[in-house]
């Protein structure tokens, strides 16, 4: 057989894995500020670029985007080449890739601090940030896909699989959730609106987690585990039953974030069915990989890398296993808005995201570099840090999750409600931030350790930047034909990769296309009329400042919250929402009714020191709001943004928005003036209030 000479470009690895460790310890210590903030608000410092609602997205867009997303490329750019015994397609798209999602990472870090945001979690960059991310994400698969064409391995093995279905979903996911209309050039609407834009987000959300923060990383399982064992994979044939399988059903299962919502019914059933159904592909996945260490636990015993895969497996076999459990409507009817599900999604983040490229990084260091781990001993306490904090961090939340379910639902003997202040449920679960915040500084100080560790192994090494390997210079041919039926797609990379795309597509069909085209799916309320030019600005500020972060806008029919908060949400009274403002935690109460619950010197005082009118509260102040005034600049054009997307505002209203605007504004002000405050229609802080006051007020709601 003629043999060629090649070489693996190592320096694009060497950049990625350089910028996920770097990328890790940032993100893990934003998450450890707000982790502090959650029980100490003074850690706020009364700056609005570190309020917890403006930091915890820039919390999960590092770990989610930064951190494991560096991660990705690094080991899908290290795997491919070897895998298709090919130099990447070609270096200059390596780079572009590389300094490109380096710039998205910087962007979103300046931009979600300074309030710039869609609102959307896991999705809030804004649309110049979203479409550098598509233009990044085509360069990438543009390599991608010219790496595998030119591949001198004919077979495809299967972690290229889980790499397509992450290319060819994630730009199917980003595209359609991210389509939103410009109002000026960091400010943008959804498309969607209510109900339609929470099942476009959380089919788009879940789906994040499935086909970046899963996919991906079962590809490199299916890659590092065997290579660091020693030992091939347990059975090829349950791949094949693990790979389709996973991703037919993860697609539908979405609805599950919004069970006993305003969401149909029939969605929300669709959703925990294929949820449960999930249980099986992922635990095939977490069997296959365990049992590919069949016979080799003594070396997981010695070995720190096998022990990081160990352990991220079982804690991607345990969230995988939760998950289809809390999809369940009885177990979601306790979890749903509490500090449960936050240990759920840690579970999943620091422990298989987390240690899987923990261990990747311990492995891949010393083999690109051809020395030895400069200290084992370091990395073993690495290890034991992080599982210790892992276990800190999720035990006190799933304490402090049940304390808050059961709490909100307690009702006395008299039939009342046990704790109807809400702040008491929250000072009851201090003790378990404050553990949690101690698990997330063992975690942090574990990545510390890492680094430390890596980069004196770097040092006492010497990268090879490109590693030459002599590899066959055509396909074998003869071995071709023994190949089973399965082997004919896996011979065919376009093939695969439209039949990837078709499979993931059924779900979210059946799911968006009825709520898009079924009116009776989101009955219209007569008396819900859109927001005046003032709620409007005052909706924007309270999704600038991430008020979704700790509060909901979604009463469940459940007789504890509306004996609590009101009459339960419809779905009606949201159809000109965009983007959605459901939320998905409650740190504080629900505000779906809070309008005209207090009067708006209440609101005044709450939101310049919330521990005036509620001893105890951890919300942060928001002195700033009484300085910077209303923008009237852009009123106008949000109008008209308004009326593109079918929010019913007169013809030409945008002209007399502004007069409007002071108008109402000067009402709310004068109310202020004559209970003593300092009330200015200028400012920012009416047009939250007007907001506020409106919320819930379009039906007759009971209290």
């Amino acid at each position: 057989m003629e043999m060629v000479t090649i070489k693996y470009d190592n320096r694009i690895v060497r950049n990625f894995a350089v910028a996920t460790m770097v990328w890790g310890v940032v993100g893990m210590l934003v998450g450890l500020l707000i982790a502090i903030e959650m029980f100490e608000p003074a850690m706020n410092a009364k700056l609005q670029f570190l309020t917890f609602g403006r930091v915890r997205p820039l919390h999960t867009n590092a770990v989610i985007f930064a951190f494991v997303g560096n991660g990705i490329f690094m080991g899908v750019y290290y795997s491919l080449q070897r895998l298709c015994k090919a130099r990447m397609f070609n270096d200059l798209l390596s780079n572009i890739h590389f300094w490109g999602w380096q710039f998205i990472i910087v962007c979103a870090a300046l931009t979600l601090p300074l309030g710039f945001t869609t609102g959307k979690e896991y999705a809030e960059l804004e649309w110049p940030i979203d479409i550098l991310i598509t233009l990044i994400w085509v360069v990438f698969a543009v390599n991608f896909i010219g790496t595998v064409i030119k591949r001198r391995e004919k077979h495809m093995y299967v972690a290229i699989w889980f790499y397509l279905a992450t290319l060819v979903t994630i730009a199917v996911l980003h595209i359609v959730n991210s389509i939103e209309l410009p109002v000026s050039y960091l400010k943008s609407y959804p498309v969607y609106a209510g109900v339609q834009d929470a099942l476009v987000q959380w089919w788009y959300g879940h789906n994040a987690v499935a086909f970046f923060l899963t996919t991906p990383y079962l590809g490199l399982m299916y890659y590092f585990l065997p290579k660091a064992a020693d030992r091939p994979i347990y059975s090829y044939r349950l791949s094949i039953v693990h790979f389709w399988s996973l991703i037919f059903l993860y697609i539908w299962a979405g609805p599950h974030h919004l069970l006993y919502t305003a969401l149909p019914d029939w969605a929300q059933s669709l959703g925990t069915v294929f949820s449960v159904m999930l249980l099986a592909p992922s635990w095939g996945g977490a069997i296959n990989g365990l049992l590919t260490l069949r016979g080799a636990w003594d070396k997981v015993r010695e070995d720190p890398v096998l022990k990081f895969m160990v352990v991220a497996i079982t804690a991607y076999g345990m969230a995988t296993f939760e998950g289809p459990m809390l999809s369940l409507k009885n177990v979601n009817a306790i979890s749903h808005y509490t500090d449960w599900t936050i240990a759920h999604v840690h579970i999943g983040a620091l422990g298989w995201n987390g240690f899987l490229t923990f261990g990747i990084l311990y492995w891949l260091i010393p083999k690109m570099w051809k020395t030895e781990l400069y200290s084992r001993k370091l990395a073993n306490l690495h290890f034991w840090l992080g599982t210790l904090g892992i276990v800190f961090y999720a035990i006190s939340l799933y304490w402090a999750g049940i304390t808050q379910s059961l709490m909100w639902k307690q009702f006395t003997p008299f039939g009342v409600l046990q704790y109807p202040n809400f702040l008491e449920t929250v000072l009851q679960i201090l003790p378990f931030y404050m553990i949690r915040a101690l698990g997330g500084a063992m975690y942090l100080i574990g990545a510390l350790i890492m680094g430390y560790n890596l980069s004196r192994t770097m040092k006492q090494g010497k990268l090879v930047p490109d590693e030459e390997a002599t590899v066959p210079a055509h396909w074998d041919e003869a071995h071709a034909v023994k190949l089973n039926k399965h082997r004919w797609i896996e011979r065919r990379p376009i093939q695969f990769a439209l039949l990837a795309t078709a499979v993931v597509s059924i779900g979210g069909l059946v799911e968006l296309v009825p709520t898009f085209l079924v009116k009776t799916n989101i009955p219209t309320i007569a008396s819900v009329k859109p927001y005046t030019p003032l709620e409007l600005q005052g909706r924007d500020i309270y999704v600038r400042e991430g008020c979704y972060t700790c509060h909901s806008q979604m009463i469940r029919p459940f007789r504890s919250e509306t004996e609590r908060y009101g009459d339960y949400s419809k779905a009606g009274e949201f159809v000109y929402d965009h983007p959605f403002q459901w939320g998905s935690k409650r740190t504080g109460p629900d505000l779906h009714r809070i309008g005209k619950k207090y009067n708006n010197l209440w609101h005044f005082m709450h939101m310049e020191d919330p521990r005036s009118v509620s001893p105890g509260s951890i919300m942060p102040a928001y002195p700033w709001l009484y300085t910077q005034s209303i923008d009237t600049a852009i009123v106008g054009s949000k109008i008209r943004a308004m009326q593109k997307l079918g929010v019913p505002y007169p013809k030409e209203y945008d002209k007399q928005a502004v007069g409007d605007l002071k108008a109402q504004a000067t009402l709310i002000a004068e109310d202020l003036q004559q209970q003593n405050a300092p009330g200015d229609p200028d400012k920012e802080i009416v047009a939250l209030i007007a907001y506020l006051q409106r919320l819930g007020t379009d039906i007759s709601a009971q209290r």
